[in-house]
Order: structure tokens, then sequence, then C-alpha cells
């Protein structure tokens, strides 16, 4: 297909010194600043993938993954908000269309959060269902206006839109790296979901929709991880960046210079891997063999880049874990990222990419 840029890419370039600026702050007060969270709804990532009927972008997922890429190497954690706030917004795109009327009311910018795993359970009413339960590991909810949550009602799992004023957040997120995801807890109990704010899981696992908008129907196999993987990309390419500012002027071993070109082609061939899975998405080549690709490209990724940042901090030494040092904290957040379920070959590749190759 071909790309209409929305210029969203050149816009995270804003981002990326806002947050940036922010970086440290947010890792020690484990949440994004206010001015991180609006750089990142004013660059539109949220409405990157919500229809152009109400007011959204229909932008591609190549530039999504080169604006997150960007804003990654400034703070991994404004990174993660950003991807999963995009990825979000297109999962709420599989609502009826009054959920749309709803949810973009107020305009294309609001923030969804997801917890996809079915953690909750509902039970069908007249007009809807009655939804309740504890979702972990909600990220970016702090900021969000709707919560997009799965549960199971009998043997089926279901979507619910919930407003923000209907569920309440537990500060469970402790975790060494991405400290600043608020990737917290949600709990619910008993509260009525019309009809129109909830959909079919089924409908997300085949990527069908009534929508045309293209982004609306891909197979949830096809992303293979991009979602989480792009974050810890751009975590990584702001690692290197911070390597090199550590050893700019320094007398460099041999050692240490090895160290540095190896992950740097490791980083290299990592942001090469997540850029062939958006083209794939873009191109919708939803082939077997091309999605257990994309997921086996986003498990190999996470676990190159963990071997680069690991090099990174051989060859900074001791200057480079310093307390306040960019690059320990970009080493502990592409760590973080890269242990997400979504990126382990035993869960993401696994079942798939070798039957793609025995064909």
């Amino acid at each position: 297909m071909t790309a209409q840029y929305t210029g969203l890419a050149a816009a995270a370039e804003k981002v990326k010194l806002i947050a940036a600026e922010h970086a440290a702050e947010a890792d020690a007060t484990r949440r994004l600043a206010p001015e991180v969270v609006e750089a990142l709804r004013e660059a539109g990532f949220a409405r990157h993938f919500v229809a152009a009927g109400r007011g959204g972008s229909e932008g591609t997922f190549a530039e999504l993954t080169e604006a997150v890429l960007t804003v990654g190497q400034g703070c991994s954690a404004a990174a993660w908000c950003a991807s999963l706030s995009a990825f979000s917004s297109r999962f709420a795109g599989l609502l009826p269309e009054q959920g749309h009327d709803e949810i973009w009311a107020s305009g294309p910018d609001t923030f969804v959060v997801t917890g996809l795993p079915p953690m909750g359970k509902g039970a069908k009413v007249d007009g809807g269902h009655r939804l309740g339960g504890r979702w972990t590991y909600v990220s970016g909810v702090d900021f969000a206006d709707w919560a997009l949550l799965c549960g199971m009602v009998g043997e089926e799992g279901r979507f619910f839109a919930v407003p923000r004023k209907d569920f309440t957040v537990l500060e469970t997120w402790d975790s060494v790296g991405m400290k600043a995801t608020s990737s917290h807890s949600v709990v619910m109990d008993d509260v009525f979901v019309p009809s129109h704010l909830s959909f079919d899981r089924a409908a997300l696992i085949t990527g069908t929709s009534w929508s045309p908008v293209p982004s609306h129907n891909v197979p949830f196999q096809a992303v293979g991880g991009l979602t989480f993987a792009a974050p810890a990309v751009g975590a990584a390419m702001g690692a290197l960046d911070a390597c090199v500012a550590v050893l700019s002027g320094k007398k460099q071993s041999v050692t240490s210079a090895v160290d540095l070109v190896r992950a740097s082609g490791q980083v290299e061939s990592a942001r090469l891997l997540v850029q062939q899975n958006a083209k794939v998405l873009d191109d919708r080549e939803f082939t077997p063999a091309a999605m257990a690709r994309n997921e086996r490209n986003g498990a190999y990724a996470a676990e190159v880049l963990v071997d680069a940042v690991g090099g990174l901090v051989r060859a900074a030494g001791t200057s480079g874990l310093a307390e306040g040092a960019a690059l320990q904290r970009f080493w502990r957040d592409v760590v973080s990222c890269s242990s997400h379920v979504a990126l382990r070959y035993e869960t993401a590749s696994v079942r798939t990419y070798p039957a793609s190759l025995y064909g």
C-alpha cells in the first residue's frame, strides 16, 4: 500500500527532546512528567490509527515504528507509552460504530490503555454485560481516559471499553526497569458495560472488523511483538548514544572498541528487523510464513538487544554505571522491555516459525 505520512515521525523529534529532559526525573518518580504526556498527545500517537472520519490519522505501521524509535532514544518509558497508546486505539477500532462515537466524542486524542489477558469475568445482562476483575500490567494507566479490558463471559473472551471513572488503579508496578510506564493494576467490581462498548476477542485475533480502516483489520499474530520491540530498539539506540558520549575523548582499549562495534551492529540489525515487521503489516502480507517470521523477529530482536546493551555497559566501564548516568537507565529498560511475554521464543514463535520452515 502507498504510505500516507501523517507528520508523526517528525513530531517525535520534539517529543524525544522533552522526554530526554525529564527521563531521569521519570525514572526517580516512576511516572512520566505531565509535559511528556502532553507532548505524546500533541504529537498524535493516540490518534495514529484512529479513523479519519473521527479526526484520526489512519497512519501506517512504518511511520509509527520510526516515531517510537525516535522517542525511545530520549526516554524508553515514553516510547513504550507512545507505542501502546497507538496500538490500544487500534484495538478500540474493533468496537461497534456507536462505541467509536463514545470513545472519541471529544476528539481523536483519547488515551486508551489495554489489559490483553482475559483476567476478568463478565455476565451478560440486558443491554450489555456486568464486568469485574483485576488486570495487571496495564501500561500508561496513570493518564488513561479509557481502558480496554479482556474478560471471560462463559467460554468466550470479550473486550470491554471502560471509562476512567469506572475503574480503580492499584500502584503495583515496581520493576527496576521501565519504571515510568505506570504499568499498574486495574480493578473493577460489577460494572455495567453497554453492548456498544464490547467486542468478541476472536475479532482481535483474526483481525476482522466492520471498520474500513486497514490497520483495524490485521491478524494479531502478524503484529509479532512490534508494539513492544520498537520501544526496546529505541532504548538500545539511546544506550548506544549514551555509551559514545561516555567514551568520547577517552583513550579506548581494543576490548571496549570491539564491544562498541559489535553492539552497534546488533542494535542496527534489531532495527532492521522491526522495520521489516512494520512493512509486512503495511503491505498486508498476512501469509503464515510472513506472520511467523514477524514473531521470530520480535523475539530475536529482544535477545540481541539485551546482549547489545550489556556490551555497551562493558565498553563504557564504571562511568556508564553511575547512578545518574543515562546508559545504566537504558540498560535496565532494555532488559525489562525484552522480558515481555510477547518477545519470548517460547510464547511468541516456537509454535509457528518451525512449522513455516517445514512447510
